[in-house]
């Protein structure tokens, strides 16, 4: 598993993140249920300059024809006018958009920048310097204050970085043309909503380059969806007020399925000759089964009874540290579908509520695969009559489930873990005489 190295996917936690470990996505889309005011009269719009360039001309053309569904949606002439008047292609964000990095983090470099000695004793600075809050928060809403504390400081470093572009511009850039109007669209929408329905001055919204905002990085559909007053000011902030960013997430994962007092997950140890093919975060099994065939706490003690399923999660495969992870650590991914992601965030809980370290050994030798490997990966799976599906440089679900088939079949351990020792292998197999 790795990280790619450009800056974070479409939240500034991790840009590209998902697009490398796999079936991955924002926050899960959902469906407001705030009751939307009557469609307005349609007004002219602000009129504009001439455009400078064909990207540009395109641009106004879409801004102008989105007018249209806004209002029919109740936005405001006023307000569509005052957000989106005047805006231009931001040529920084086309370029992120657009951009397919060559090389990948290795997990354990991603974790060890995630989960530095700073940012864990800056998140039990963070925690207590919001600790009335958090415990308020936790009393409502049931979720850790470890772990909120811990997405507070992977998505914003506790709020040192909630992003500088103009949201409006931002998903505007995004949804006008290229690969991520299908994402932007709905979320350009949502925005408009949150301005209208929020009270926000629209020049007061600062985002990511991909419209995600505030303290815990909300996507505007999630900010429809669960976003909370929760310091009582009438005001659901998720910029200036660290209440109400917090008690949004905790909303969020609690409505999401956390389990109010169970671990995300727990660092275990494997016997010699275990069978790895059922070790997948996709694959829950009762822990009393994990305990039958001999896996047991990295400190070698029986497993604990509960939660009582879980699944063996190998982030670095069968050479690196392994992980028991729970339902909580499901929920984490309805946070940010990328596993490095909840996983970091799982550990800097642990490590900011004063708990050590990982104790198994990175396979700190293995290189990364470039994205001309990636591809080639994928390439030689499907010609070797394994279904890796899209040849598209991007390691998720699908190619793991192929990789493990190619490596059941020629007796190797089956962890799903893409190598360039298996890609030499594969390699060569395809340039042998059959």
């Amino acid at each position: 598993m790795a990280v790619l190295l450009t800056h974070k996917i479409l939240r500034p936690a991790c840009l590209w993140l998902p697009l490398l470990l796999g079936a991955c996505a924002m926050h899960p889309a959902t469906t407001s249920m705030v009751p939307q005011p009557k469609p307005a009269a349609a007004t002219p719009p602000v009129p504009q300059p001439a455009p400078s360039t064909a990207a540009e001309a395109e641009f106004r053309s879409f801004v102008h024809d989105f007018r249209q569904t806004a209002l029919a949606q109740g936005i405001a002439p006023s307000l569509y006018d005052l957000a989106m008047g005047g805006l231009s292609p931001n040529a920084k964000i086309l370029s992120l958009n657009e951009a397919q990095p060559e090389f990948v983090k290795p997990v354990w470099d991603y974790l060890a920048t995630a989960t530095s000695p700073l940012r864990v004793r800056n998140g039990q600075n963070a925690l207590a310097g919001q600790e009335q809050a958090l415990s308020a928060i936790e009393a409502r809403y049931g979720v850790s204050r470890y772990i909120l504390t811990a997405i507070w400081g992977m998505e914003t470093n506790y709020g040192s970085n909630i992003g500088s572009f103009n949201i409006f511009q931002a998903l505007a850039t995004l949804a006008y043309d290229g690969p991520r109007t299908g994402y932007a669209r709905p979320q350009l929408l949502d925005a408009l909503k949150m301005a209208q329905q929020g009270g926000f001055a629209p020049s007061q919204m600062p985002s990511s380059w991909a419209g995600a905002f505030g303290q815990t990085q909300f996507t505007p559909s999630t900010w429809l969806a669960h976003a909370v007053d929760f310091d009582g000011d009438g005001r659901k902030d998720l910029w200036r007020s660290v209440p109400d960013a917090l008690a949004s997430s905790a909303n969020l994962l609690s409505e999401e399925g956390w389990a109010q007092g169970e671990p995300w997950g727990i660092e275990v140890r494997l016997p010699d000759g275990f069978s790895y093919e059922d070790a997948d975060i996709d694959i829950f099994k009762p822990v009393a089964e994990w305990r039958a065939r001999g896996v047991r706490t990295v400190l070698g003690e029986p497993l604990p009874q509960t939660p009582q399923t879980g699944a063996l999660f190998l982030p670095a495969g069968s050479r690196g540290p392994a992980f028991l992870v729970y339902n909580n650590f499901k929920v984490l991914l309805r946070y940010n579908n990328a596993s490095a992601y909840a996983l970091a965030v799982g550990i800097l809980a642990d490590r900011i509520a004063g708990k050590g370290e990982v104790v198994g050994d990175w396979p700190r030798d293995e290189q990364p695969l470039t994205r001309d490997e990636r591809l080639r990966f994928q390439r030689d799976l499907n010609q070797l009559g394994f279904n890796a599906g899209k040849e598209d440089g991007v390691l998720g679900r699908q190619v793991r489930a192929a990789l493990r088939a190619y490596q059941k079949e020629k007796a190797l351990p089956a962890d799903g873990f893409a190598t360039k020792a298996l890609l030499e292998r594969m390699d060569g197999e395809l340039a042998s005489p059959k």
